[in-house]
């Protein structure tokens, strides 16, 4: 039954011949690569005027990778040979930028998907996206893929008393560097890659960090004996068992202080759970970040409401109705790479199939009397 007209979406609509990628970072890259190489043809959108936003706009300026540059590569292309073992920021945007102009990535900027839903009606997505300029597009898709990560939103917790608080309270992905805390006690609070990393920034412009920590944590540094700590627990545990790699990491390592809990903000600090009063100058709360695919996937079973995938992806990377998913699996860029593979294999497997079976590209009907 067709529904009433003013009920049918009103901007401009695209039927793409081939999957539409969601996002323009790492993993959307690596998709895009890997269906470039099978030349499937895709499109593929990013809410931001660049690719990898998250490191180009929300990152701190002495951010490197956290793991040798050996486990960060995406497909098809490796680190030019000149890099340090652990790239920079500016050198891992430099490296990304080269891979899309490589393959040819032009991903349509400034596009935000606000819903992307499978039209049971004539068998494909639909993705609804607004421009800057507040242009409405719909995107008629075979496959859509997910590639917009695990971290697309910041994180910041809910505190008693936090509007008391004189001093300057931030998320970590609007800190660039330590210099303006020259001197000033700082609460950093979190003990994840960018809580140490803050930390560590802090002590080199020569200011006062102190780490908040609510559970017991082991805390490493990136190298031991000169060599990269993941490297040796990978290379250890082919050999000995988990528990016996961590008591020989944490002898190697430095223990770091750390204050329990946050209880309430006060106006010139904050008080612990456990009755201790800190008088601090600001505080940087290096909380994580989130998914934000459930506030526009309108398919629930396929994501929790923190954006992880849910049983439809028993892989990790493959749903239904030609439904994908990479970068949400927290293996790192490794990870996402790998899928990535898998995701443009088994995109291309079915394109080529059905190409040879056709003397032009794939296209399934479909018209604007499809159900909005």
């Amino acid at each position: 039954m067709v529904s009433e007209p003013e009920a049918f979406f009103s901007g401009r609509c695209i039927l793409v011949n081939g999957p539409v990628i969601v996002g323009a970072g790492p993993s959307g890259l690596a998709v895009a690569a890997g269906l470039k190489q099978q030349g499937v043809p895709f499109v593929i959108l990013e809410r931001s005027n660049c690719i990898a936003s998250l490191w180009q706009n929300r990152t701190y300026d002495r951010l490197s990778l956290h793991l040798p540059k050996q486990f960060c590569e995406l497909p098809y292309i490796p680190f030019p040979e000149n890099f340090p073992e652990y790239p920079s920021k500016h050198q891992f945007v430099d490296y990304l930028e080269s891979y899309a102009k490589r393959f040819e990535i032009e991903p349509r900027f400034d596009e935000t998907v606000k819903s992307a839903k499978y039209d049971e009606s004539c068998g494909l997505w639909r993705v609804k996206t607004v421009a800057g300029d507040d242009s409405a597009t719909e995107y008629i898709c075979r496959w859509l893929v997910v590639a917009s990560g695990e971290n697309a939103e910041k994180v910041v917790p809910e505190f008693e008393g936090v509007g008391n608080f004189s001093g300057n309270l931030m998320h970590a992905c609007d800190y660039k560097s330590g210099e303006e805390f020259r001197g000033k006690r700082v609460l950093v609070v979190g003990c994840g890659n960018s809580g140490m990393e803050v930390s560590l920034d802090l002590c080199h412009h020569r200011a006062v960090p102190l780490m908040v920590v609510r559970s017991s944590v082991h805390v490493l540094p990136r190298e031991i004996l000169g060599k990269s700590t993941f490297e040796l627990a990978v290379s250890m545990m082919k050999w000995m068992p988990l528990w016996v790699v961590d008591k020989i990491l944490l002898a190697a390592a430095r223990d770091i202080k750390i204050v329990p809990g946050i209880k309430k903000f006060l106006q010139e600090g904050v008080e612990l759970i456990n009755g201790e009063i800190l008088e601090i100058d600001s505080v940087i709360l290096a909380t994580g970040y989130s998914s934000n695919v459930p506030s526009w996937l309108k398919e629930s079973e396929f994501f929790s409401r923190d954006g992880i995938p849910k049983s439809p992806f028993p892989n990790g990377w493959k749903g239904k109705d030609g439904l994908y998913a990479v970068g949400f699996t927290r293996r790192g860029l490794s990870g996402a790479s790998m899928d990535a593979i898998k995701v443009a294999q088994d995109i291309g497997k079915i394109w080529n199939q059905e190409t040879k079976q056709k003397s032009h590209s794939v296209g399934v009907a479909c018209n604007r009397r499809c159900k909005p």
